[in-house]
């Protein structure tokens, strides 16, 4: 048996062990395409893969495809997600899903190709695959398809270990994309040949943040709800074992209350007025009285107050690199300093799904770094693992690159039984989705979300 024929047989193996029901005469899940006559591996058109079911077995069709180029004199193939030549009849709202260009762009590397825009069929591919030395054979056949291939890789040999693993992970993409899987085994096999190439390396956040902290000295994290920013910050001024002084800012937070103020106090004299250190005044007396000892403020959700009231002139001080300044700064009554202490340093945390926020400027931007936290599955007993992927799934799916900031963090599928966990779905989950929807945002996901809810807790985000 060939090569093509060997393949050809390995996608449809693996295409059924994704749930693809061949037996189903009326209700196809793909029409194999093969077009691998002598003539046409001359380099002129050879292909074979699968398309959309409801496309004719030859001829000019829609629609996303399973294309793969192959070859007889033991040189690459190139294996793709392609789209028909006649453009998009079903298709183009699934064109338009960022998971689907998500997904795909995980599947490819340097030696392969993802377009920006799955929808664009007017863009041809790159020279990195049209003048590739590895594709010379086939160029003929690639520049006839070269606006129509919205990903592909270059697949040295399609029979080693390695080539299959390649081939059987586009074949679980298309298989997502078709919808194919109908039970946990199907999306089991789907998942193990695709985790190779979505698989995340372990970060260690707090190592990274901490010494990412000792270079730039004022940092802010940012990431959606749920992520442990807080948390995380504690963690870091822990690890350095820093004296911490903590705030939180809210939308009434003054000048007044983070640098310096004068409140009243009533006592048996009658009315006073006392001077008040804010907390940042605080810290930085600490840090200039105590050279030897790390000093961290934590500023819990920076961007919830009006920053430019808030910080004043001491905005000019956050300069991670700043030499001695001839301008000196009065934060307090006879405190006065032209530069922050050296063993001072800033963590602030920044929730990026309140929709209710001030942007926060580019100056400030440019004096902070920043380090996202998203979220992540964690190894606990209290971790409801399966009730995270889901979620995760529907946002990775339908979500914006600016909509997966709102995606509820590890923290919210954290309880110690069953009934709990259905409690902060049904109170915490459920509102925040629903509330999400209202603001217009992750639309193409209320039905899966719907759903979700519909059979988790026996409740709906229509009525």
């Amino acid at each position: 048996m060939s090569s093509i024929e060997n393949i050809r047989s390995f996608i449809k193996e693996k295409a059924e062990q994704y749930g693809a029901k061949t037996e189903n005469e009326f209700n196809k899940p793909y029409i194999e395409r093969n077009n691998t006559g002598q003539e046409a591996l001359k380099d002129n058109g050879a292909y074979f893969g699968f398309i959309h079911p409801e496309e004719e077995v030859s001829g000019p069709f829609h629609d996303f495809s399973l294309t793969i180029f192959p070859n007889v004199e033991n040189k690459p193939w190139l294996i793709c997600l392609g789209v028909g030549s006649s453009g998009f009849k079903n298709d183009y709202e699934l064109a338009t899903y960022p998971g689907l260009r998500r997904l795909f762009s995980k599947l490819t590397n340097e030696r392969g190709f993802c377009k920006s825009d799955f929808a664009d069929i007017e863009t041809s591919l790159p020279k990195t695959i049209t003048g590739n030395d590895a594709l010379q054979h086939i160029k003929n056949t690639i520049k006839t398809y070269t606006k129509v291939l919205p990903a592909c890789r270059i697949v040295d040999n399609p029979e080693s270990e390695e080539g299959k693993k390649i081939i059987s992970a586009f074949v679980a993409g298309y298989a997502k994309l078709r919808d194919w899987p109908s039970n946990k085994d199907h999306r089991k096999a789907i998942s193990d040949a695709l985790e190779p190439f979505l698989k995340n390396e372990i970060i260690d956040e707090a190592g990274e943040i901490k010494n990412l902290l000792i270079e730039r000295k004022y940092i802010v994290l940012q990431g959606p709800p749920g992520t442990g920013k807080t948390r995380t910050a504690k963690e870091v001024a822990e690890k350095l074992l820093a004296k911490t002084f903590f705030t939180q800012f809210h939308a009434e937070t003054t000048f007044s209350d983070f640098i310096f103020g004068i409140r009243p106090d009533t006592n048996n004299t009658g009315l006073i007025y006392k001077e008040s250190l804010g907390c940042f005044t605080e810290a930085v007396k600490y840090a200039k009285e105590n050279k030897g000892e790390k000093v961290i403020l934590i500023i819990d959700e920076i961007n919830r107050a009006n920053l430019s009231n808030v910080l004043g002139p001491i905005f000019y001080l956050f300069e991670h690199k700043m030499d001695k300044s001839n301008v000196e700064i009065e934060i307090s009554p006879g405190f006065k300093i032209n530069k922050l202490p050296e063993n001072f340093s800033v963590i602030a945390t920044m929730n990026t799904a309140d929709r209710s926020l001030a942007v926060v400027d580019f100056a400030l931007r440019r004096r902070f770094a920043w380090y996202s936290l998203r979220p992540k599955k964690i190894t606990s007993k209290e971790f409801f693992k399966e009730d995270f992927s889901i979620v995760q799934e529907i946002f990775d799916w339908y979500a914006t690159s600016n909509e997966l900031s709102l995606q509820p963090g590890q923290g919210y599928f954290i309880a110690n039984n069953e009934e709990e966990m259905k409690n902060r779905i049904r109170y915490e989950i459920f509102p925040l989705i629903k509330e999400y929807l209202q603001e217009g945002l992750i639309r193409n996901a209320k039905e899966e979300f719907n759903n979700y809810f519909a059979t988790r807790i026996n409740q709906s985000l229509f009525e």
